[in-house]
């Protein structure tokens, strides 16, 4: 069982609610912690630089730390990547470059020497072992105050507690496109395969990694978002709810049982997401809001599609 959260703001100029957009979807996943203590995560969109890119890595423990830093950096140098800024925080190191090359390249050489976490122009996935309130100090995710975003919280069903388990996951080779998910794939290793025999690469062997590899080669190939959501239904076995984000909208899709529940809340500013009311009464103290759910095997897409608005496709 786990939790999923997402929000996105319709307009360049978001309300003011009194809280960042980090502080919302934290708190959000601190209200559905019961769902998963174990983990925690955030995929974070910010405006994206031209020519820029946006790289996390997990570190290693103690002294071991400096070690990475030092094979990251000069594996950088081989890719012609110039660093802008860089940070450590809690157990990772973000930075960011100019870089001109090809993304897939750069990530295919990476990831086979350096543990990745995400590259993406907008998107900066951070995640780490513990709850959301204790992770989110050490990552100043309250910090975070853009447009849209996703969060999850994890209860290992599968797989060990580790930062490299938790959520959310991207399509690695493939800017700014992340995924969170509550349930199950079932078929995980015949789409796995399938999907390797295209090209497609993977670092784990979670089926949400899964899920956004596979959305992410369907758009390879010319699919829209909405599209590859669709064929998602029918390609991909289990019980499911689940969002996906790229850098200007957030999609969901459920399976055809929807057991696994996905509560959303819209007005004419923001569209919050939450696996349970509760995550979204917590954003929205001694308000009545109304809530709604969407029905089984269905699909849907948000995107911010200009100044002003925001539109949904079903």
């Amino acid at each position: 069982m786990c939790s999923i959260a997402g929000i996105l703001f319709k307009h360049d100029k978001h309300p003011d609610l009194g809280m960042t957009t980090g502080k919302l979807l934290t708190e959000i996943l601190d209200a559905t912690s019961h769902r998963g203590p174990d983990s925690c995560g955030w995929g974070l969109y910010r405006e994206g630089q031209e020519k820029q890119i946006r790289l996390r890595f997990f570190l290693s423990e103690g002294e071991k730390a400096k070690n990475d830093i030092s094979t990251i950096k000069q594996l950088l140098l081989t890719y012609d990547a110039t660093i802008i800024s860089e940070k450590v925080e809690g157990e990772s190191y973000a930075l960011i470059l100019h870089y001109e090359g090809n993304v897939k390249k750069l990530v295919s050489g990476l990831g086979q020497k350096v543990a990745l976490v995400s590259v993406g122009n907008s998107l900066d996935i951070i995640k780490d072992v513990g709850l959301p309130y204790e992770v989110s100090k050490n990552y100043s995710i309250t910090d975070f105050d853009g447009h849209h975003g996703l969060g999850h919280t994890r209860l290992a069903t599968e797989s060990g507690v580790h930062p490299d388990t938790s959520h959310p996951f991207w399509a690695p080779g493939f800017s700014d496109i992340c995924a969170v998910h509550n349930g199950q794939i079932t078929n995980y290793w015949i789409m796995r395969r399938r999907l390797t025999r295209q090209g497609m690469e993977f670092q784990t062997e979670n089926d949400t990694e899964l899920i956004a590899v596979y959305l992410a080669y369907k758009m390879s190939l010319g699919s829209t978002l909405e599209d590859a959501l669709k064929t998602s239904l029918d390609d991909l076995d289990g019980t499911f709810s689940y969002l996906v984000a790229t850098k200007d909208s957030i999609g969901y899709a459920k399976d055809k049982l929807a057991a696994k529940p996905m509560i959303k809340y819209e007005d004419e500013d923001m569209i919050a997401i939450s696996s349970e009311e509760v995550g979204l009464n917590r954003i929205f103290p001694g308000k009545a809001i109304d809530t709604t759910e969407p029905a089984p095997l269905t699909y849907g897409i948000w995107s911010r599609v200009g100044p002003g608005n925001a539109s949904l496709s079903a």
